[in-house]
């Protein structure tokens, strides 16, 4: 005695441990397609499952994606690879295995995935390679570029320079002011909340004058712009090989790392310095105003106390620092901006990428100059 029910054109009979899916009517993509789960419901797996399209009419191609998803499902109720296709042509049923392919899910199994495993740490090691290339080629053409225009200045091109100094240094200076002003006003309440205990509220000056000054300023003023200015460059130029505008000054006889990467490198190198001593300014106001507010310290003693704890070596390293983090910012944005791929998908992942590798590379110079000035006493 079978058990019959029928939704959406789909009508299953169960025999035993056989259930008969009958489809039925026309099949088009202009109509819903049902759920497999109603022909095949959770319960006892059944040890066979046929398909009866002897009465199915006219029919596209959402015939072979329904059995195709109808498939699958069976593949879990049953263990079994193939199903029972009755009444179905052998051309149809060569486009339902085809369909099959593209609607299963990849395997999980862990045996496959030991199995890929050195696949994938050769694919990931020829990328990483590649990579690495690709970053020392475009560091070596960046210092022949600069060896070009110092031999030659006057092809360098000083306009373009100027005004990308003005972009990303006087439109900078609001989101950097803030910032630095906001850092140094956390550290400098944190370190009066701890130095309060031991009766140490004047150190408060010290601790965020050469805290700001050696590190938070340069650094503040180089992450911002390696989220502000770096995404941009890499855009810029990622639209620009998009458009073919690199491959039309390349033809044309323009090398487009003297003609579009060294006047950025040359602005970001020239304004970070400069930025970050507007980052160390705000920062130590910050700073002030916690001093006068939380710890009673009056203005002028904390600005007396923060000059004694400063030295000339404290603010050149900082520079030194920004000088360096100015020209990795630019490195990174153009190295991917010149790599982008040539779809606008490739532009916003260029754009992501600059950001990411020019705080990388900020935090891993910033490392090294810590250990080099550790070891110099500087």
């Amino acid at each position: 005695m079978g058990e019959a029910g029928k939704v959406n054109g789909v009508d299953a009979v169960r025999e035993g441990d056989a259930v008969t899916v009958r489809l039925l009517g026309d099949w088009r993509l202009d109509a819903a397609l049902p759920e497999p789960r109603l022909a095949l419901p959770r319960g006892e797996p059944p040890a066979t499952v046929r398909v009866d399209l002897s009465e199915v009419g006219e029919w596209d191609s959402a015939l072979p994606l329904y059995l195709a998803r109808l498939l699958e499902r069976a593949r879990k109720l049953t263990g079994r690879e193939e199903l029972e296709l009755e009444g179905l042509p052998e051309d149809l049923k060569v486009v339902v295995r085809a369909a099959g392919q593209v609607v299963a899910p990849p395997t999980s199994d862990r045996s496959s995935l030991w199995l890929r495993l050195p696949e994938m740490t050769g694919r990931w090691s020829r990328r990483a390679g590649g990579e690495a290339v690709a970053m020392v080629d475009f560091f070596g053409q960046t210092l022949f570029a600069l060896g070009g225009a110092l031999r030659r200045p006057w092809a360098f091109r000083w306009r373009e320079c100027l005004e990308e100094m003005y972009a990303c240094g006087a439109r900078g200076l609001p989101i950097i002011g803030l910032i630095s002003f906001l850092v140094g006003l956390i550290m400098a309440f944190q370190a009066a909340v701890q130095l309060r205990q031991f009766g140490a509220d004047i150190y408060v000056a010290d601790l965020v004058g050469l805290a700001v000054v050696r590190e938070m300023g340069p650094m503040m003023a180089a992450v911002t712009l390696a989220g502000r200015t770096g995404a941009a460059y890499a855009a810029h130029l990622g639209n620009m090989r998009v458009g073919e505008e690199i491959d039309a000054l390349t033809i044309l006889g323009f090398r487009p790392v003297d003609f579009l990467v060294l006047p950025r490198l040359a602005a970001l190198v020239l304004m970070t310095p400069l930025l970050a001593l507007y980052a160390n300014v705000l920062g130590i106001l910050g700073g002030l105003v916690v001093g006068s507010i939380v710890i009673d310290f009056p203005p002028y003693p904390y600005l007396l106390q923060t000059r004694s704890a400063l030295g000339l070596m404290d603010v050149g390293t900082g520079l030194f620092k920004a000088v360096v983090f100015g020209y990795l910012i630019g490195y990174a944005g153009c190295l991917r901006g010149l790599h982008c791929e040539a779809t606008s998908a490739g532009v916003g992942r260029a754009a992501t990428s600059a950001v990411v590798t020019g705080i990388l590379l900020i935090i891993i110079a910033d490392a090294v100059f810590a250990v080099i000035f550790n070891a110099l006493g500087w």
